[in-house]
């Protein structure tokens, strides 16, 4: 058998791939919003598995800089109920796409230094392309659709609050 997963108590067996592979569920698929750092540690620890052939990973940071000027913090805010119930249906969309044995989608708020992570997307599947794709999936739909407001802060003291951005979920298949 393996691990238990850090965040809940089920188990595995070696080999054994989830019938659940088209259905979002919250025994695989792991939503956080926090105030707290994040861990890609963690997230890999989450959708780590006997059956799995590949675990893909994302970590979006904050960068130093913006349009030429210095950024010193990111601010998050999020309306995590409906956050939550819109990345379920996005995992619903990417499992009918991909065959996926686990996802992660771990999301800070409040401030976000230079440097630390904002968002993990993690996979796991049991082929790399799958994994891959997924991510890429994830990560787009997320930044379209789940509402959670970003504002920049820069050195000069000026801030702007980012909208959810426009992209073309169409180009995956």
């Amino acid at each position: 058998m393996e691990k238990p997963h850090a965040c809940c108590s089920h188990q595995l067996p070696p080999g054994y791939v989830p019938e659940h592979n088209k259905t979002a569920s919250e025994a695989y698929d792991h939503f956080l919003i926090t105030a707290e750092p994040l861990s890609l540690d963690k997230a890999c620890a989450l959708v780590r598995s006997d059956a799995a052939g590949a675990i893909s990973t994302f970590e979006g940071t904050t960068r130093n800089t913006f349009n030429g000027k210095r950024v010193i913090r990111l601010e998050y805010e999020a309306y995590e109920p409906l956050a939550k119930k819109e990345w379920y249906r996005i995992v619903q969309e990417a499992r009918s796409k991909y065959h996926l044995l686990g996802t992660v989608m771990h999301h800070r708020i409040g401030h976000v230094a230079v440097g630390q992570a904002s968002v993990i997307i993690s996979v796991s599947s049991a082929h790399r392309a799958d994994a891959i794709n997924a991510v890429h999936y994830l990560i787009d739909s997320l930044k379209a659709s789940l509402p959670i407001w970003k504002k920049e802060l820069l050195d000069d003291g000026s801030g702007t609050w980012k909208e959810n951005e426009h992209i073309d979920l169409s180009v995956h298949k």
